[in-house]
């Protein structure tokens, strides 16, 4: 490809709206360009990209035995409403009527679709197992679509799904496509780490995210840096204090705290460690009858040390928490007879479940709210103050410095972008569309599922968010919207130099290097900071005084000045440097 017939449009600013660093940086190089909200437009330089990502995702995927097809974006209502999330997906679930007034989504993902495919297809066991997958569009009716790419409101993704006999099958291929993402991931160059992922309502251990490394990402991941442990913030246990509980050591007062409602501003003005309070989080969760009527609610009160913070997904799973809501204010003064602020688990109005989390089972001398505006309690004791809680469990995130439930250290935590998720299903689906296969005993039986998504157009950004500097875009080779530029200066002015540009045009396109000329007769600095902006990683300058001595200026991406190489040599070094 040569740069005047290429579509290069760079911006020497970003668009006011774009907010991460992937949105300013892909929208100053003329990757994408915004249509609506959410919505953009993929330019040829950004198709580029995109189209090496789907090459390296289409081959893993085929070297592990899955087959490729395309699901339609849109979608009849119906198989939808087989499994009931045509109604419980929110607004996110774009629903349109055709003009017979037929109910059709715009798929967001294609569970539905595909068993139905298996159910028609599929008859026995002979048949399984089977991994089908597409690299198709989708759509989420985003609330706020921002950053770009990184969650914009049509996408990309490669979603692929797996059909078996029983459980051990189904992790068998659930491990299959486990180990392709790894080889996927791997080939984008790209630093990243497969965390252990909260598995839902389905329950079990089989759910891993593949997440990019970048301090701007919207994850915690959780991980030991002397072992192999990795999860998500929601996944990550905390494991219970190895000491027993201290025995009381201060008799128990309540203390005036005028104006300070948050654990961090009442230990400032006592002077104590933040560790040594207490916070309230006061949940409720509704028994409805057989219409929906709420007939009989229950208020819960959990406890977490005042230096760490409830984890909402480990609440969700405690016997009686699964739908869990947040008080209104109307419960919370019903039981506690004081406003928010100054909670705290003595001199409650109304009897509640207490559930404390494991640090706080084993706290002596405590600091919580005295349940009257304005005032604390210092010297709580469990057993002396108070009944033992009802449930001790663990309800909170972890924190850098916690012990690795593996045994093997101490936890540290890193930002990451994620990009892709492996997650086994078992029989919901199957069970919803009624999708059974005959075994081998000729007894139907529900398919064991499995689905696996790369966010494909979000890649990209994740990949920027992790490779950039004050010039712009840094790609790894295997996903670069072209491997090498060659930067002639004054072609038009020096006959040399354009034949020898042509001549080593020629020569890596023979070779197979995905190269571009740049022949604009730009000049150095503008093309130069086209380039860096764009983030082709090689760069070969040819200029009439380098010539003169035999040799072309090479350049990568990230390094801080060009090397000098022989004419006759630069093709060599390029394919060294392209192995390397």
């Amino acid at each position: 490809m040569k740069a005047s017939q290429f579509l290069i449009s760079t911006l020497k600013e970003a668009p006011t709206d774009a907010e991460v660093v992937s949105h300013k940086l892909m929208m100053r190089a003329g990757l994408i360009k915004k249509l609506g909200a959410g919505i953009y437009n993929y330019m040829p330089m950004g198709l580029r990209v995109i189209r090496k990502v789907e090459a390296i995702v289409r081959e893993e995927m085929n070297r592990a035995g899955a087959m490729e097809m395309t699901m339609p974006v849109i979608q009849p209502a119906e198989l939808w409403q087989e499994t009931g999330r045509f109604d419980k997906m929110g607004p996110e679930l774009l629903r349109i009527k055709d003009r017979h007034d037929r109910d059709f989504v715009v798929q967001p993902t294609s569970e539905e679709v595909v068993t139905d495919i298996a159910r028609q297809e599929i008859k026995s066991y002979k048949q399984l197992p089977k991994n089908i997958y597409q690299i198709q569009t989708k759509f989420r009716d985003e609330r706020r679509p921002r950053f770009g790419l990184m969650r914009g409101r049509e996408f990309i993704m490669k979603d692929a799904y797996s059909f078996d006999r029983d459980q051990d099958s189904a992790k068998a291929s659930y491990q299959v496509m486990a180990n392709a993402y790894r080889k996927i991931f791997d080939r984008f160059g790209l630093r990243y780490r497969a965390v252990a992922a909260d598995s839902g309502a389905i329950g079990g251990d089989l759910s891993e995210e593949f997440q990019v490394i970048a301090s701007t990402g919207e994850d915690a991941i959780i991980y030991c840096p002397t072992s192999d442990y990795a999860a998500n913030i929601e996944k990550a246990e905390a494991l219970a204090p190895q000491q027993p509980r201290p025995a009381a050591a201060t008799a128990m007062e309540k203390i005036p705290t005028p104006g300070k409602s948050t654990c961090e501003d009442v230990a400032a003005l006592l002077g104590v460690p933040l560790s040594t309070t207490v916070k309230s989080l006061v949940l409720a969760t509704d028994e409805k009858d057989d219409k929906g009527v709420v007939v009989k609610t229950q208020v819960w009160l959990l406890l977490v040390r005042g230096d760490h913070d409830m984890n909402e997904v480990k609440v969700g799973k405690l016997p009686g928490l699964a739908e869990f809501r947040f008080a209104t204010v109307g419960e919370i003064e019903e039981h506690f007879g004081c406003k928010p602020g100054y909670l705290g688990p003595i001199g409650l109005k109304k009897p509640l479940k207490i559930v404390a989390d494991r640090d706080v089972a084993v706290m002596a001398d405590w600091i919580c709210g005295a349940n009257a505006e304005d005032f604390h309690i210092r010297g709580v004791n469990w057993g002396r103050d108070l009944p033992e809680p009802d449930f001790v469990a663990d309800i909170r995130n972890v924190v850098a410095g916690d012990l690795s439930p593996d045994g093997k250290g101490v936890l540290a935590i890193e930002r990451g972008i994620e990009v892709g998720h492996v997650f086994y299903l078992g029989t919901k689906y199957s069970k919803a569309m009624n999708a059974t296969f005959l075994d081998v005993n000729g007894k139907p039986q529900f398919m064991e599922m499995g689905c696996y998504g790369i966010g494909i157009t979000r890649l990209p950004a994740a990949a920027i968010e992790q490779n950039h500097d004050d010039k712009g875009i840094i790609w790894p080779d295997a996903i670069a919207p072209f491997t090498v530029v060659l930067c002639p200066i004054s072609p038009d002015r020096f006959p040399d130099v354009k034949a020898a540009a042509d001549a080593l045009y020629a020569e890596l396109l023979a070779a197979g290097v995905d190269v571009i000329l740049d022949d604009r007769n730009e000049r150095p600095g503008a093309m130069f900071a086209d380039w860096e902006l764009i983030g082709v990683p090689h760069r070969v300058t040819i200029g009439d005084r380098a010539l003169k001595e035999g040799v072309v200026e090479y350049q990568h991406r990230r390094d801080s000045e060009a090397t000098k190489v022989a004419v006759a040599d630069i093709a060599a070094h390029l394919r060294a440097r392209l192995q390397a």
